[in-house]
């Protein structure tokens, strides 16, 4: 039996809540969430979405597999719906840019130059930081840095639900499945 449509199907719907996700909290804050916050709830959306990867594997062990699944097997399938999902990710964030209009680059330098004033940072070290903060607004503009930069964000917790996921439901006796 192939994978490809269990990933596609699996990857495309955790794309999606993420994506609805991220796009709802950037038009809604133009780009920019309350920092105390916006980082863990966009974590949150993460994990909620990328529980497609348990319930994939665990539906692929059950059905396909006659209720057992290798570790390696599993863990492919999961790396394959984060995959898919990380890359809804990045179009979701790119949309968002387009939508919310905002100059996202400059925001993000300014609170890098924020934070570093707000430790109590002057004089060269802080110059050092306006430097950095310039650097990584020119860099954040381009799309081939931006895109890799994105995908980062969502694919590394994509790999731990996987691991997590794949080591829980190799064994058969976890979560069986129901006659």
């Amino acid at each position: 039996m192939s994978l490809l449509p269990t990933i596609l199907k699996y990857g495309f719907v955790a794309g999606v809540v993420v994506g609805a996700a991220l796009l709802g909290v950037s038009l809604a804050y133009d780009g920019q969430p309350p920092p105390d916050w916006g980082m863990a709830a966009g974590f949150a959306s993460m994990l909620v979405a990328l529980s497609a990867v348990f319930v994939a594997i665990k539906r692929h062990r059950d059905v396909a597999g006659g209720g057992v699944t290798g570790f390696w097997p599993a863990f492919g399938l999961g790396l394959g719906i984060s995959l898919v999902a990380s890359l809804v990710y990045v179009a979701s964030w790119e949309l968002s840019l387009v939508l919310v209009d905002a100059d996202v680059a400059q925001v993000f330098a300014q609170q890098m130059v924020a934070r570093a004033e707000a430790r109590g940072l002057a004089g060269a070290a802080l110059a050092d930081v306006v430097r950095q903060a310039g650097e990584f607004e020119a860099m954040y503009r381009n799309p081939l840095y931006r895109l890799p930069m994105t995908f980062a964000e969502i694919f590394p917790v994509g790999m731990l639900v996987s691991l997590v996921s794949a080591a829980v439901l190799r064994n058969p006796r976890m979560l069986p499945a129901r006659g």
